[in-house]
C-alpha cells in the first residue's frame, strides 16, 4: 500500500470506527507516546539497557505501525498529502546528501 492509500485507509477507519479524529494536540501527544514505546523497545533490545521480561513479547513492528497510524491521522486532519511530501523530501535528500554520505569516511 502506498502512502496515499494508507491515508485513505486511515480516514475510512476513523469514519467507520473512530467516530472522529482526536484534535491535533491530542494526536501529537499520542504520537509522542507511541514514539516513546518504540524508543523503549530499541533501547532495551538493541541498546545497553537490559530488557525486562515483560517487555520481551512487545512487537517492534506493531509499535512502529502505531507511529505510522498517528502520523497518517495528523496528515489527514491538517490537509497534508503525505505521499507528495514524502516524494519531495526523498528527492531533496537524494540530491543534497548523496555525495556527502558517499564521501563520509565514518560510514565506510
Amino acid at each position: 500500500m502506498d502512502i496515499a492509500n494508507a491515508q485513505k485507509a486511515v480516514d475510512e477507519w476513523i469514519q467507520n470506527h473512530g467516530v472522529r479524529y482526536f484534535n491535533e494536540l491530542t494526536n501529537m501527544a499520542q504520537l509522542t507516546e507511541e514514539v516513546g514505546e518504540v524508543a523503549r523497545i530499541i533501547a532495551r533490545r538493541y541498546g545497553e539497557q537490559s530488557e525486562k521480561e515483560s517487555d520481551k513479547a512487545k512487537d517492534l513492528g506493531e509499535e512502529l505501525a502505531d507511529v505510522v497510524f498517528v502520523v497518517l491521522c495528523l496528515a489527514n486532519q491538517t490537509g497534508i498529502d503525505l505521499q507528495a511530501a514524502f516524494d519531495k523530501k526523498l528527492d531533496l535528500k537524494t540530491k543534497r546528501d548523496h555525495d556527502r554520505h558517499q564521501n563520509n569516511k565514518k560510514l565506510k
